[in-house]
C-alpha cells in the first residue's frame, strides 16, 4: 500500500489510521519506513491516528478533533505536556488503567477451559495442480488452561497464532489435542453433540464494523441468539431479556429500531457485546475486541467488559497485540510467537520481570 502510495513521488502522503491493526513490532518498522521514505521524498506526512502514542513518537505537530472541529494545536512536545483544551487533558488521561484489584485471587481448583498438546497445521501448496510442498504449524503444542471468571490474555505479533489458538479451543478450527471445557472433553465431539454447549462459549470479533449483519436492527441482532438457544422464550420474555442486556451495556431502548451503520464503532461493539452475554455463556473469546477504537471509547469498552465480568461471574480469552490494554485486564499473560508459547505468567510479574528475550522485545517496542 505504501509503495502504490509512493508510486508518482508525491509531495504529501496521507497516512490514515496505517497502523492499527498491526503489532507493536510491526508498527515500528513502518514508522522507520515512512520516516526513511519522508527524508527520501522530500515528503511532508500528515498521520491520521487515534494512537497517542504513535503521535508522540513520530509527529511534529499536533491538531486534536472533537466534532468536526480542530480544538487544539500545538508542538508535540508541548501538547503532551501542557495541554489546554479539556478534550485534549481527556484524550491524554484515557490511557489504559490497571482494572485488576492487587488483591484479586482466582479459584485455580478446577479450570473452566484446559487444553494439552493442541496442534494446528495448515498445508502450504504451490504449483498448477497445488501439491501440498508443506505446512504452517499456527499452534505447535501448546497448552493452556482458563480458570472461572478469569481473563487470559494472548499476546504475539501478527501471525503468531493467537486467533488460531482461540479458534482451536472453542472447536471453530480442526485440531489436534485435548480440550476439555466445563469438566467435557470436547475435542472427540461432532458437530451436532458440541451444539448444545456453544451457548457456553461465544465470541467477540475485532471490527464492530463488519461483525454485524448491516440488514439486521438492533432488537434482532441481540434477539437472534435468544431465539436459537432460547426456543421456549415467548416474545414478551425475550424483548424483557433484550432490553436488560442493553441497559447494561449502556445502551437506551430507542435504539433497537436502528440499524448498525447508524451507530459509532464503540456503540457497535457495546451491541456485540450484548449479544453474547444476553446467552449467560461461561466463556468469551474477545478477538482485539478494542484495536479499532479511539483511545476513550477503548477505555470504557474495557471497563464494561469488567463490570459484566465480576456480575456474570464470565471467563475471558482476551487477544490483543496492544500490550497496554492486556496489562489493563488480564489476570495472566500467555506470549505467543510462531505458533508457540515462550512465555506465561501473572500479569504484574510478567510485564515487570519477563523472562523471555521475545517478551522483552515486545515490551521494549510498546514503548516507542
Amino acid at each position: 500500500m505504501i509503495a502504490m502510495a509512493l508510486a508518482c513521488h508525491p509531495k504529501l502522503l496521507i497516512a490514515d489510521e496505517p497502523t492499527t491493526a498491526l503489532d507493536v513490532s510491526v508498527q515500528i518498522q513502518i514508522l522507520e519506513l515512512l520516516s526513511c521514505l519522508q527524508t527520501e521524498f522530500d515528503m511532508s506526512i500528515m498521520m491520521i491516528t487515534h494512537d497517542l502514542n504513535l503521535v508522540r513518537s513520530f509527529a511534529d505537530r499536533v491538531c486534536v478533533m472533537r466534532k468536526g472541529q480542530l480544538v487544539e494545536t500545538a508542538e508535540v512536545k508541548t501538547l503532551f505536556e501542557r495541554p489546554e483544551h479539556e478534550y485534549t487533558k481527556q484524550l491524554l488521561a484515557s490511557q489504559p488503567q490497571r482494572l485488576i484489584p492487587a488483591d484479586e485471587t482466582i479459584d485455580e481448583d478446577n479450570p473452566l477451559l484446559s487444553a494439552e498438546h493442541l496442534n494446528c497445521a495448515f498445508s502450504v501448496k504451490q504449483g498448477l495442480l497445488r501439491k501440498k510442498t508443506g505446512e504452517v504449524r499456527a499452534v505447535d503444542n501448546v497448552d493452556v488452561s482458563l480458570f472461572g471468571a478469569e481473563t487470559l490474555g494472548i499476546v504475539g505479533e501478527s501471525g503468531s497464532g493467537k486467533t488460531t489458538l482461540g479458534m482451536c479451543l472453542l472447536q471453530l478450527q480442526e485440531s489436534t489435542g485435548a480440550v476439555t471445557f466445563d469438566h467435557t472433553r470436547i475435542d472427540s465431539l461432532k458437530e451436532k453433540e458440541i451444539r448444545p454447549l456453544r451457548r457456553q462459549f461465544q465470541v467477540v470479533f475485532q471490527d464492530p464494523y463488519s461483525s454485524l449483519s448491516p440488514r439486521m436492527t438492533v432488537n434482532q441482532i441481540i434477539g437472534e441468539g435468544l431465539g436459537i438457544h432460547f426456543p421456549e422464550l415467548t416474545a414478551s420474555e425475550k424483548q424483557d431479556k433484550i432490553h436488560d442486556i442493553l441497559e447494561e451495556v449502556g445502551l437506551d431502548r430507542e435504539m433497537l429500531s436502528r440499524y448498525p451503520h447508524e451507530f459509532s464503532g464503540g456503540q457497535r461493539q457495546r451491541i456485540a457485546i450484548a449479544r453474547v452475554v444476553i446467552l449467560k455463556p461461561k466463556l468469551i473469546l474477545l478477538d482485539e475486541p478494542t484495536s479499532a477504537l479511539d483511545v476513550s471509547v477503548q477505555k470504557q469498552v474495557l471497563a464494561l467488559l469488567r463490570d459484566l465480568q465480576k456480575k456474570h461471574n464470565l471467563s475471558y480469552l482476551f487477544i490483543s497485540h496492544d500490550l497496554k490494554v492486556i496489562r489493563s485486564i488480564s489476570h495472566r499473560v500467555m506470549v505467543m510467537r510462531a505458533g508457540q508459547v515462550v512465555e506465561s505468567g501473572e500479569t504484574e510479574q510478567l510485564f515487570n520481570e519477563p523472562n523471555h528475550e521475545y517478551t522483552r522485545s515486545l515490551l521494549n517496542a510498546s514503548l516507542f
